[in-house]
C-alpha cells in the first residue's frame, strides 16, 4: 500500500508539473549551455571554420605510408593519386568519432570488372572500410560495391556517377567503446551520404574488415584514417573531418 501511495505521489507531482509548465512557456526553455559557434562553408564540401583539413591540394604534409615514411602517391592539380605500388597511406593524426568529407574519382578509359575496376578504400580507424569502386554500370557482389560496408552492408541504392566524375562521401562515423576488461560495449555506426544521397543509415559495424571471414571486434583506441592502394590510379581531393 505504501508503494503505491508514493508512485500515485510521484504521478501526481508530474501532472502538476506538466500542468504548470502548459501555463508557463519559460519552464521549458533552455538558455545555457549555448551551441558552440561553427562557421559553414561557402559552398557544398567546403570545410567548416572547425574541420580538420586533411588535404589542401598542395601537398601530402598529413599523411604517410603505413611503415611511417612519406607517402608517395602523385600530387597534380590540386588531387592525388594511388600510385600503384607504393602502399596504402594513412593520416598522421589520429580519430575517434568524425565527420567526413572525402572526394573521389574513377580515371577515365578504366578497364576490367567487377573488382578490378577502380579499387580502393576509406579506413575509418584503419579498420572498417567504405567501399571506393566504379560501380557505375560494373557489377559485383553487392557488400563489395561502392558506398558498402565492405563484405558487411551492401548501400541502400547506388548513386554513382559515370567516370571521371567525381564522387563525394560525407560520413558520420561513431567509434566502437570497449570496456575495461576488452568486451564490445557499442559497436562502431556509420551513416554514408554518396553524392547527397543516403547510402547507410546508422549501420551498425559488425567488426574489422575482412577479406575472409567473419569481423571480430579487438579493443583499441583512436586511429588514422587509411586510403587503400589497390593497384587502381583512384583520385582523391578535398578531405576533412570534424572531431565530434
Amino acid at each position: 500500500m505504501q508503494k503505491l501511495s508514493l508512485i500515485t505521489a510521484a504521478v501526481f507531482v508530474f501532472a502538476a508539473v506538466t500542468a504548470f509548465a502548459q501555463k508557463d512557456p519559460p519552464t521549458t526553455e533552455v538558455w545555457n549551455p549555448k551551441p558552440r559557434k561553427v562557421t559553414p562553408g561557402v559552398a557544398y564540401g567546403d570545410p567548416p571554420s572547425d574541420a580538420v583539413i586533411l588535404f589542401d591540394g598542395k601537398d601530402l604534409s598529413k599523411w604517410s605510408g603505413v611503415d611511417g615514411k612519406d607517402a608517395r602517391w602523385e600530387i597534380k592539380d590540386g588531387v592525388f593519386t594511388v600510385v600503384k605500388g607504393t602502399g596504402d597511406i594513412k593520416t598522421k593524426q589520429t580519430f575517434g568519432d568524425i565527420q567526413l568529407h572525402i572526394e573521389w574519382r574513377e580515371p577515365l578509359g578504366l578497364e576490367g570488372e567487377s573488382q578490378a575496376r577502380g579499387n580502393s578504400g576509406i579506413f575509418l580507424q584503419e579498420r572498417y572500410e567504405l567501399q571506393v569502386l566504379d560501380s557505375y554500370e560494373n557489377q559485383t557482389y553487392s557488400n563489395g560495391q561502392a558506398g558498402a560496408i565492405y563484405k558487411q552492408h551492401m548501400p541502400l541504392v547506388n548513386p554513382t556517377r559515370k567516370a571521371p566524375e567525381w564522387q563525394a562521401y560525407d560520413v558520420v562515423y561513431n567509434a566502437p567503446r570497449f570496456s575495461d576488461n576488452g568486451a564490445i560495449i557499442s559497436p562502431a555506426r556509420i551513416t554514408v551520404f554518396l553524392n547527397g544521397v543516403l547510402i547507410q543509415n546508422n549501420t551498425m559495424i559488425w567488426g574489422p574488415t575482412q577479406y575472409i571471414g567473419l569481423p571480430v571486434y579487438e579493443a583499441h583506441g583512436k586511429g588514422s584514417l587509411r586510403l587503400q592502394d589497390h593497384g587502381n590510379p583512384v583520385s582523391f581531393r578535398n578531405i576533412w573531418v570534424r572531431e565530434l
